[in-house]
Parts: C-alpha cells; structure tokens; sequence
C-alpha cells in the first residue's frame, strides 16, 4: 500500500468560492483522491482556508468588522460549500491557528539556518488614501517585458515572468484605481537563485507532468530572483527573529504562509489522530505528493515551494543541514489546471462573472457539477463554462445516457424478477460486454493515476454507452416466453450497470451511492466528509469547523465484484432528471446570460 499526500490549493478567504475557483483546486483533488483510496492507496488529502493578507483586511475594514471576525465567517462558508461538493478532506483546517503559526515559523527557521534568506531595503507599494501595504496581486499594470496591460505586480500571467510591483508601467491598485505610492522598507527575501542548481536537476525528473506545467516552469528557473517572504501588515504569521518579532508591522507574506499549510495541516491531522508522528509517513520515504491548483499558482507550487523545501532539507546550493521536520519530500507532481471561463473573460467576482458554488449547489446538486468539470474542464486549456453546454451534458451524457441505462435495467429486473436475475448460458455478445466492462478498470485507472480526468471520464461512458447498445440490441422486453435468455441480459446488463458505477464513483460519489442501494446494496458505498466543530489545539477556547471523514469504512473498490443473484431490488427512482433547455438560453435568475 503506497502513501499519497493530496495537496489541494488553500482557497482564500475573502469571500465564497466559485465554480472556477473549485475547477482548479477542487474536483480534480478529489476525484484523484477518491480514485486513490479505492485502489487500496493510503491518502492524505489536506488543505484549508488561506485567511492572511492585505485584502482581507481591506475587506474587513469596508464591512466594519475585525479580520478575524471577516474570515470566520467567510471560512465556515467555504467549508459548507465543500462539504456540501463532497470533497474528501482528511483535514480541511486554516492557516490562522496556533498550529499553523508554529509550523510556518519551526520551516523558516530550518531554511534560515542554512542561510536561504537575505534581508534587503525595497520599495514597498503603499495606498496614499489609507497609508497600508498594497499587496503585489493587487496592482495591476502594463508588463515592462511583454507589454501585456494587466500583469500583476508580481506575476505576468501572459508571459510567465516574475515581476516586482516598481516593474510595472502605469500601475494601479485594484481595490480603488489610485495610483500606488513606492516608500523603502526592509524586508525578507527568499534568496531563489540558490536554488536554480538544484531546482533545475530536480525538474529534469519531472518528465510526466503536464506539459504546460514542466515548460512554465523550466523557463523560469534561470531567471529567478530573491523574493520578498514579509510584508508591512499586522495581520499574519509574526517573524520569529530578533529585530523583527517585536515589529508590529511586519509579517510573513500570505504567500510564503499558505504553501507551508501543507505541512502545518498535516501536522494538525496528526495531532488529532491521536499519532503526532502520523504525518511523516504522507512526507518522507517513498511516500509520492501531488499538489493541485489553478495555472495562477504554478510558480508557487512548482518553484517557490520546492525551493523551501530543498533549503529546509539542506538540499539547495548551498547546502545546509535538515531542519526540525527531516528530509521532506519535494511534489511529485503538480497538477495544475488552466482557467474556466464564462463568455470569454476569467472568472472573477469584481467583475460580475461568477456563479459561487452554494448557488450551484442549491438548484444543480454536486454531482453535476462534478461531472461537467471532469468531462469538460479546463484540464489542458482554458474552458468556457456555457449553460447550454451545462445542460447539453446533464440531459444526454448523465441523463439520457447514465440514468437511463440504471433506470431501465433495474426496472425490468425489478418487474419481471423482482430481484437480480440469475444468468444461465452466456452468449458471445454477453461475454463480450462483460470484458469490456471489466477491462475498463485498467484503463480508467490508468487515465486517474495520471489525473487525466477527461479521458477517464470519457472512457467510463464508453463503457455506459457499450451497455446500452446492448439492451438495444438485445431486446429483454421481448424475451416474456425465452425467461431464462431475459434473465441472462438483465443479468448482464446490471453486472455491467454495477461496474460502471463503481467507475463513476470518483465522479459521483452521490449518486453512486444510490446506483449501490438501487442494486439492493447497503450500507455506505461513497463515503462523504463531515463538518465538524473543534477547538484549536493550542488556544482552547477558539473554534472553528473543519471538513475531515471516516473513508476507510466505505465499500467502493476499484475492482469489478459479481452481483449477486437473488438480491431483492425496489424500483428505482430517476438518477438524473432533465433539465430544461431553455436553461440554456437564459440562466438560472441568480446567474442569467447576458447578451452584450
């Protein structure tokens, strides 16, 4: 049994989240994961709420509130909406507890100490209305490379290179237009040409990442710089060295923290498992780490990370000595997706383009949506979301296709039988279904290891729509004075309906759940997360709710199981039900089309 860590990007905390943001982060880490534990893999899928920074203050400040009191609300609704998405969180936590603090400040010491930091004097970019701190990602201007009007202050999404808020052309803040003014400061910077060594042998073992992903990245790595880790805020994680901790306005960057929450929400399962020691076995030996995110977080998890953890382990080139946390293991794959669009333009709440995944939720059900991303996501291309496509693919793929073929099959059964059919003599169209269906479990699982979410998706349907050619094709319905032929189709019909639900299960847990129960199966096929209430570890008298889960006790297998002959079956109630194609030139009223 292997060990696989399930890093998924740490959603910020400045308001719900929408389907864009969960197409990167969040569905494809959890059909993975999902996928994982039913081959038999030991998984630690973690991550919580990114609650640090400039603009949660900015935000906290416009309603009247404290940012503590901003981002508790806001982190119990993420929380909700995920749970709500299914997603199989070990732990689903957030990076203003003590817990947390303790572990980002316990990895900065360890590359401290192998000196991978310089403090140098910078123009810091400051809001001349209110005099605060305006972070990188909230300046936007022309790129002085590439000329692209709309780079951020410290990335160009266009051409890739990193970018230093000074750099831009013109620049702006987002939060009111002002032009930002420049004052020295001094601060911490992560000295990344020391690792452009061995960052660079080690991408050179990456050769099965996405290729979008390994390019981005190796194009980077000889242009690197020293980049700020702090920031002048009295909102995040203190710096625990002389001249710095005493400062009440310096913090770690939000940046620099939420990589790290990784590791301190690893450390945070494991102290409530009871095990303090637990979460080594998900970072160390031959234990394999993949990290999920949109594409505007790749040089953060592919670059910036990496080279933490290389300083921490002492292996930069520098060299240097493993801090308190031992060798850590370096991703084994980051599995980034691009963007999902809606007409055209990026997801973005400013904006106006958004449908937030509670209201999704409230009128779609998970599994929809769930399906939809996995089959027609952004996984190698920036996608455009389209009611109409939402609709097309809910009414002939899940509906039409799925739910049909469930539907039909258990309802001859149940009416003619009233129970699982027995199968008497097999004929080579049975045979030849049967293998196919059996087949697709190499191949699916093959498509999920890799987290190539489309092809395994499409590769179950093939299988769906396979089955029901052959009831077609085979006509049970006309086979009242031939019981035994009818009884070996439904046979194999439901034997195949069977397998294809465990080969959707990753996709949908929900309604994999009731194919189970339709089958006459019970107890609990796809397990789900729960929200739970708990203490800080550290600061008893603070709470919070976390997503965490009991999925070892769940029944799904990645394995092809006879049914079993005789099980009582009820009718079936519809999978699916069919959406209305109008949906698809309006709208729903809360998110409608827009015509320009």
């Amino acid at each position: 049994m292997a060990h696989y860590l399930a890093a998924v990007a740490w959603p910020y905390a400045n308001g719900p989240r929408h389907i864009g943001h969960v197409s990167g982060f969040g569905i494809p880490s959890d059909v993975f994961s999902r996928y994982m534990r039913m081959a038999g893999h030991d998984v630690l899928m973690v991550s919580g709420s990114d609650e640090h920074g400039t603009p949660i203050l900015v935000q906290a400040d416009k309603e009247g509130i404290t940012a503590r009191e901003f981002v508790d609300r806001n982190h119990r609704i993420i929380t909700e909406d995920l749970a709500a998405l299914g997603m199989t969180y070990d732990l689903y936590t957030r990076t203003s507890t003590r817990n947390h603090h303790a572990v980002v400040q316990e990895l900065f010491l360890g590359v401290y100490g192998n000196g991978y930091f310089v403090e140098q004097t910078t123009h810091g970019a400051i809001s001349p209305s209110t005099g605060r701190t305006l972070p990188d990602r909230y300046i936007e201007g022309t790129c002085p490379i590439c000329g692209y009007d709309g780079a951020r202050g410290d990335q160009c999404d266009n051409c890739g290179n990193q970018l230093d808020p000074i750099d831009l052309k013109n620049p702006r803040s987002r939060i009111n237009g002002e032009t930002p003014k420049f004052v020295e400061t001094e601060h911490l910077f992560l000295d990344l040409p020391s690792f452009i060594d061995s960052l660079g042998s080690w991408m050179g073992t990456r050769s099965e990442w996405r290729p979008n992903v390994l390019k981005f990245s190796q194009n980077l790595i000889k242009d690197l710089r020293p980049r700020a880790i702090t920031r002048d805020l009295d909102w995040g994680v203190p710096i625990p060295l002389d001249g710095w901790s005493d400062q009440p306005m310096k913090r770690f960057y939000v940046w620099f923290d939420a990589v790290i929450g990784y590791l301190s929400a690893s450390v945070e399962w494991a102290r409530r498992s009871g095990n303090d020691d637990a979460w080594k076995e998900f970072w160390t030996g031959d234990a394999q780490g993949y990290y999920f995110m949109g594409k505007d977080n790749i040089v953060f998890h592919s670059l910036i990370w990496p080279s933490l953890l290389l300083g921490q382990n002492g292996a930069g080139d520098k060299g240097g000595e493993a801090g308190r946390f031992g060798t850590l293991n370096l991703p084994t794959e980051v599995v980034s997706s691009e963007y999902l669009t809606m007409s055209g333009s990026k997801f973005s709440t400013s904006r106006g383009t958004v449908i937030y995944v509670g209201d999704f939720l409230k009128e779609f059900g998970p599994d929809a949506l769930r399906y939809f991303i996995s089959v027609a996501g952004p996984e190698n291309q920036d996608t455009d979301f389209t009611w109409e496509e939402f609709v097309r693919r809910t009414n002939f793929e899940l509906a039409n296709e799925w739910g049909n073929l469930v539907n039909r099959s258990i309802s001859m059964a149940h009416k003619n039988v009233g129970a699982i059919p027995k199968a008497t003599n097999l004929t080579p169209a049975d045979h030849e279904l049967l293998a196919q269906s059996k087949a697709a479990f190499d191949t699916v699982g093959a498509h999920l290891r890799r987290s190539r979410f489309k092809q395994a998706s499409g590769e179950a349907m093939r299988v769906i729509s396979a089955a029901n050619k052959y009831l077609s094709d085979q006509e049970p319905w006309k086979l009242k004075d031939d019981p035994d032929r009818r009884d070996s189709v439904l046979h194999t019909a439901l034997q195949v309906v069977q397998d294809a639900n465990t080969l959707m299960t990753p996709f949908l847990p929900h309604s994999a759940q009731q194919v189970h129960e339709a089958l006459g199966g019970t107890g609990v096929w796809a397990a789900q997360p729960q929200m739970n209430e708990v203490s800080d570890l550290d600061v008893p008298e603070r709470s919070y709710p976390v997503l965490t889960g009991d999925y070892a006790g769940e029944q799904a297998r990645w394995e092809s199981t006879p049914i079993e002959a005789g099980r009582p079956l009820r009718k079936p109630s519809p999978l699916f039900a069919k959406l209305d194609p109008k949906l698809g030139e309006t709208g729903p009223e809360w998110a409608p089309i827009v015509i320009d």
